[in-house]
Parts: C-alpha cells; structure tokens; sequence
C-alpha cells in the first residue's frame, strides 16, 4: 500500500528520519510531504508514534485532472463501495489548481458528485456530506494535469495531542505548536539523548511548555497520540480494528512502564534520568508549563527554572547526553531585551563548553548565528505562521572563533555580537556618569541616558529610579534603520545594546523594556504598535493586538480623538493626604518627579504613563499655578494620565478638570491624583472628544485660569466625528477656542512634537490669539541633544479681543 504523511515545509528530512525509525520502508522525503510504502500496521503506527507528521493519507489512485470532466471519471472509477460504509457520512478536503481547475471548491464539488452519483447507482441511495463532522475525509490533490486521491487515516491533525486544549483561553503565552516544539527537539537529537542515563535539556524560552511536554512525553516514551480519542480510519471500510488495538496496548505498556520508571525518581526534577532545565523570563511561562504538563498526563516532572545570571553554570555543567533548544519564534520587536541578554551569557559559556554536543534554535532571524560566533550546522528554512523562520543546529563542541566581548571601564565583560558595539560602550558609560552626576544636583531620579549619540546605534534609554528605592528600570526606543541598513546589522547592534545598558545601568536585564519607533514625516511614529500589551489601554485605550491611526512624534507619544462621553466630578474623600488603600495595577510601579509620584507601566503600555521632556513643562505648570490670581482654576487638554493635573494642584490650583478621550487614561490620572493627596469634588474628570468638548464649553459660562494642552500630531480615529485631526492643519481653530475659554488674564501652555510644526501666527493674531514660543526654556538638560523634542508656547487672548470671539 502507498502512504504519505503531510507537514510544514523544512520538516521533510526530519519527518523521514523519525518514520525509518519506527520502522516504516521505502521512505522518501518530496515538498510538504513523505511517502512511503508497507502495510497498515506502519501507517497506523505513524499515525500513533509520529511527533512531526500533520497527516497520515492512504493513496487511492492517481488519476487524470486535465479538466472537471476527467476529474469526474477518474473519480468514479474508484469502488468507493469499498471506503465508505452504508450511511456514513464524508467530506472532500480539495488542495491545488491547474489551468482548468482553478477553484478547490469546485474540484470538491465535481469529486463529490462523482462519489454520489456513483453510490446511488449501486446501492440507490446517495451518501450525505458533513463537512465539519464526516466519518470519513477525501483528500484530493490537484498538481498538473493529474489529482492525488488519498484517505485521510488522522481525521484531526496530528500536532492536536490533546493536551494543548486544557491550555484555556485566558493563558497569558500563546504556545509553540507540538509538531513545532517537536522538530526543534529532533533537530537536536534529542531522541538519541533520551537513550542515555541523565538525559538533560536546557530549554530556553520554553514559553507555555510545549517544549517541555514533547522531550518529556519522549523520555518517558508515551506515545504522541494516546491522548486523542477519535481518528480517521475509524469510518473507512478497510479499517484494521484488531491491529489498531494491537498497537494501541503495545503504547499503553510502554507508557505504563515509562510512568513506574519515573515514579522511581520520586516526583523530583530528575525524572526516569531526565532533568529539564529553563530560562524564561516571560510572566505566567512556570504556571502554563505546570498546567500543560499535567494536561498531558505527566505529572512526575517539575522543571527547574533558572535566572541570567545561573546560565552560565547551567550550560558548562551539561554533559554529551544534553541538547540545549531554543524558542525564539515568539521574539519580535518589542520582546528582545531579554533575549539578548540571555543569548550572550550563554554564549559566554559554551565559548568555554565543549562538552554540549548540539544547540537547536527556532527562529525568525539569523540572531542565533550571529550570538554564537559561527554559522549553523544546519538550517532549515520553516514558516512560522505567515512569516519566513529557520530552524537551525549548531555544533557546541565544533571549533569557533574567539567572542567579540565589550570591556568596560570597571573592568567587566560583556560579550556582544559586534566589535564595533565596544564604542557604544565606551559611550554610554561616558554618558551616564556625567548623567548621574547632573541628576543627583538636580535631584532627578527619571531622565534620559543616552539619544543616538552614535548615529549607528540609534536608540534612545531612559532610566527610572523606582519610588522609596523600589527597583530600576530602562526602556529602550529603537528607531527603524534606514532602508540601506543590513537588518541583521541593525539587529546585532540592538541586541549589543540590551545587553550592555543593563551592565552599565545596574539595572536587571527583566527590568529592561524595548520600543521600536520608525522615522516618519513630522517626527517618529512607533512601529508595531498593534503588537504592544495593554490590557488597561493604551494613550488612547489602544492594547495589544488593536490597532491604533495616531502618530505623536519624535517622542513616540500617541492618542485618538474621538467623540466621548462625559464623566461626573470623581467625588472622593477630601484633603491633600494620599489615599492608603490606593491599589497598584498589576504590571506598574512607582516613580517620583518633583516631590510627587506618579505611576508607570512599562509592561503593558505603547507609553508608560510620563513623558520625561515635559519634565520642565510641568514645573512651570505650577509656578504658573502659584501665581495665577483668582478663582485658580485649572484645564488639563489631551490630558494622558493627569501628571500636569498634579503639578497645577500641588501648585494650589483650586478646581481642576481633566479632559480626555480614554477611560483607562483617566482612570490611571485619577490614581495619579489621588497618591498625592488631591481627591474630592473639585477634581472632575471628563471623558470625552476634546475638540468637541471645547465647542461644546464656549457655549457655557466655564472658564478657566490656567489650561495646559499637549496635543497629538495626526489622528484619524474611527471614533472621530469631525473628520481627521492634523496639529498643523488644525491647530489654529483649537487655540480660537481655547482662548475662549480662558478668564481674561488666563494662559494657556500648549505643546505638540511636530518637529516641523510652525504656528500660523498672522491667523491667530486676526482672531485676538497671541502665541509666545517658548520652546528653548522647557527643553530639559537630558534631552539638549534633541532640542525638537517638542515645541511649547504660551497663548494668550488679546485684551481688546478680536473677530470671531
């Protein structure tokens, strides 16, 4: 009989490999595919025993596919009365186009009336369909001029154990799927160390488990399948009941017989001579890998979980019956900090181990490669979803050229994937002492490190010193390199970065967070935002996986405008102490800027909740505050997460009202507020389209003392019921209406970070609006290397007034 078995493209040759081993002839690897011939104990023996395969087909025939008529022929001439049983129900799983058969739903359509037609001739009744549910699937291959029919002996694919389905909706980490998880395992021989005492794996970036619960599953020799409950073959009329069986208790013994050898371990790491070792850094990975080990019924083993700073042990001390496999299929721009760090300790100590016969690594770059020192021993180029990957082996013991390492001026190493990154070193160590030295004059605890002093390393790292000494923190902003830039360059400098700043910041490498911006018309704008997590929303209440059209320059500050809803006076207990049973929000921290605190999330967010440029900006808010004279009422615009709210209230304004379109900012500046002590009535925060509210206000007798108003640069939100907003097209019609909103002595401090933003001053002036730039003296000392950071103005209404008011 003549099989073949389906699986992602680049698993041929492993798929091969793993089918000899169970004993199956005449195997031989084509695209997307194994054939191979022998009776249906092998195929049944695939279907049960291989980790790698997707699906398992019994060819029929190969028959003629010129056009929808030889279709139709050649598929009646196969005696479908000896397939498919009386009343049972099928489903054709149509593939390929020629030149004639250019829709798979027809080519489904033409052999399905063959089939029919045919079984009402000879037994007068036609079969039903059940797409969804059949007993029994067809495939039909179309290539050429000729179609492949075949009998699909899985029914479901093969990579659905079981197991992955106990993973449940809310698991914070999308797993490696099986047959991925798999091949990473056999690329690295992990087969031939399970034969040996001590089997040992050192999974990096393991993720919800997978990994974990295939070279597990492996040493204790359960079979892959044990866990599904339905197959393919079991609506086919040829179906071998008494062999199936056969093999099914052979698997059951050998399970049972592998579980009694782990159980003699004790339920301790080492289980049955395997010993599995982690790093991951990703939150919630212990609990998932926990919760799918047992899913899979393997409750004996408890992986060990390491810190950075353990790898190095971890690898020297692994022995020749070890494989070290790394996930980095998961790895996209704003997850590579730990990455990077993890990378290049363990490359320092496999520089100096040669005892591990073999690294495998999944992932979407050549980064592996480049962290070794040495190119791979195989490659295999794979799909990881609609994305181009490779899987790759590396030979540990193999001769390899010397790392490049950084030295810094302490005297420590850091080994990096570029020589050149030694200036990078040298630079931001420079930089940051002189940076210290400033901040602790000045008593900052938030400010910006370093702004692509090197213009090959153009990045930008702030530093945020954690409130009561309450940990560190650096986040990183990468702007996309120009398109003459090698992307694997520009991705070996980026990891040489995350693995110095952390060393040269004293900042642990899970406390370094990544954004990568690109340069765009008026300023930056931060790419893959649509990938960045955000539960609570983003600026505009934009999370990961939503997409967001708003654009807030070279600072990467983003927000939607959009028709809201207002939202009453927070009335809450008064007084200027903070509330003590104020909650934290999972993922934030604590920070402090001129004598109030303020809450962060680097985790979960596009921006973390303060922009350190408008650190002078804010400290003008409330000396303007001090002295405003009046009612002292204040006006927060595009108001974020309500930083310079607390400055105007610390500076004693009276009233404050908060406007913005997001719930989630608000919320976050209700917090803001009240840990430093402002809460009651006369603290409102509205929630609601700001253009709209302004036009809504110049109709009612509120007015204010002081407004701050820091506009986004572009927005096209869907929420938006005006059109889009451009800060150059539009900001002189939303300053008219400011200014109509303020007392007669009133100000308001405006900012945008257009960098090529001009105020249309002729026009404004026509309408009694005055602007003073005063750019230069709100552009801190820490970000003096980038003086069009932002722009800031003071605008004001002529006290004769003008037309339009």
């Amino acid at each position: 009989m003549n099989f073949f078995a389906t699986c992602p493209k680049g698993f041929e040759r492993l798929l091969a490999a793993e089918l000899a081993s169970l004993g199956i002839t005449q195997v031989r690897p084509l695209k997307g595919q194994v054939s191979f011939e022998g009776g249906l104990e092998g195929a049944y023996r695939a279907c049960l025993w291989s980790r790698l395969a997707s699906r398992v087909m019994l060819t029929l025939a190969r028959i003629d596919a010129t056009d929808a008529d030889a279709l139709y022929a050649g598929m009646g001439s196969i005696d479908w009365t000896r397939h498919l049983a009386p009343g049972a129900t099928f489903a054709i799983d149509a593939h390929g186009t020629n030149a004639e058969l250019r829709n798979t739903q027809f080519t489904a359509l033409r052999s399905k009336d063959a089939i029919s037609d045919q079984l009402l001739a000879r037994r007068g009744a036609r079969p039903a369909q059940d797409p969804a549910d059949p007993d029994l699937t067809i495939a039909v291959r179309v290539s050429r001029d000729h179609a492949t029919v075949a009998i699909d002996l899985s029914g479901a694919p093969l990579f659905r154990r079981g197991y992955e389905t106990a993973r449940g909706k809310a698991a914070p980490i999308a797993p490696l799927r099986p047959d991925y998880a798999a091949a990473l395992l056999a690329a690295g021989g992990w087969f031939r160390c399970v034969r040996h005492d001590k089997a040992r794996l050192l999974a990096l970036f393991p993720g919800a488990g997978t990994v974990l619960v295939e070279a597990a599953s492996e040493a204790l020799d359960r079979a892959p399948g044990l866990l599904r409950t339905r197959w393919g073959f079991e609506g086919w009329l040829g179906h071998d009941a008494a062999t199936w069986e056969a093999l099914l208790d052979e698997a059951d013994e050998r399970a049972e017989k592998g579980g009694r050898f782990g159980a003699a371990a004790g339920g301790t790491v080492a289980v049955g001579g395997l010993e599995l070792v982690c790093f991951e850094g990703r939150r919630g990975s212990e609990q998932a890998a926990t919760q799918l080990l047992r899913a899979a019924g393997i409750h004996g083993v408890r992986p060990r979980y390491l810190s950075a700073s353990e790898l190095g042990d971890a690898a020297q001390s692994l022995g020749p019956s070890s494989l070290i496999a790394c996930d980095l299929s998961w790895v996209d721009a704003g997850d590579a900090a730990e990455e990077a760090v993890a990378l290049s300790e363990l490359a320092r100590a496999t520089q100096r181990c040669g005892r591990v016969p073999l690294l495998a690594t999944i992932a979407r770059d050549g980064a592996a490669e480049a962290a070794f020192g040495a190119p791979a021993t195989e490659r295999e180029a794979i799909y990881l979803g609609q994305d181009e990957g490779f899987l790759c082996t590396f030979d540990l013991a193999a001769e390899r050229g010397e790392r490049p390492v950084a030295r810094l001026k302490d005297g420590r190493e850091v080994p990096v994937m570029l020589p050149t990154s030694q200036q990078f070193a040298d630079r931001l160590w420079k930089v940051a002492r002189e940076r210290r030295k400033w901040a602790k004059r000045e008593d900052v605890s938030c400010y910006r490190v370093y702004d692509t002093d090197l213009p090959d390393y153009a990045v930008s790292i702030e530093l945020y010193q954690g409130a009561g000494e309450q940990g560190r923190w650096l986040r990183v902003s990468e702007y996309r390199a120009p398109k003459d830039v090698d992307p694997l360059v520009a991705r070996e400098r980026l990891m040489d970065v995350l693995a110095i700043a952390p060393q040269v910041l004293d900042v642990a490498p899970r406390n370094v967070f990544l954004r990568v911006r690109s340069r765009a018309k008026g300023g930056s704008q931060y790419a893959d935002e649509g990938k960045l997590a955000g539960a609570a929303g983003g600026r505009a209440g934009a999370g990961r996986g939503a997409s967001r059209k708003a654009g807030r320059g070279a600072s990467g500050r983003e927000v939607l405008l959009g028709r809201g809803r207002a939202v009453g006076p927070h009335s809450s207990r008064g007084g200027r102490a903070q509330d003590p049973g104020l909650m934290t929000p999972p993922g934030a921290h604590l920070v402090e800027e001129g004598g109030l605190t303020f809450e962060v999330n680097f985790e979960s967010r596009l921006d973390c909740g303060i922009f350190l440029d408008h650190r002078e900006t804010r400290a003008l808010v409330r000396e303007m505050a001090k002295q405003t004279q009046g009612s002292k009422r204040f006006l927060n615009l595009f108001a974020y997460t309500g930083t310079a709210t607390c400055y105007a209230a610390d500076g004693g304004a009276k009233h404050t009202t908060t406007v913005d379109m997001s719930r989630p900012s608000l919320d976050w500046a209700r917090r803001n507020m009240a840990r430093n002590g402002f809460t009651g009535p006369e603290h409102e925060f509205v929630q609601a389209d700001v253009v709209a509210w302004i036009s809504e206000q110049r109709r009612t007798a509120n007015r204010w003392d002081l407004v701050f108003c820091d506009v986004p640069t572009f927005s096209n939100s869907d929420r938006m019921h005006h059109g889009s907003w451009d800060v150059q097209r539009d900001h002189a019609e939303l300053l008219i209406g400011v200014s109509r909103l303020l007392t007669r002595n009133g100000t308001c401090v405006f900012s945008c970070n257009l960098r090529s933003f001009k105020p249309d001053v002729e026009y404004l002036r026509r309408y009694g609006v005055e602007v003073e730039d005063i750019t230069a003296r709100t552009i801190p000392e820490d970000f003096s290397r980038n003086p069009k950071i932002h722009h800031c103005y003071l605008v004001r209404r002529f006290a004769q007034g003008g037309r339009g008011a």
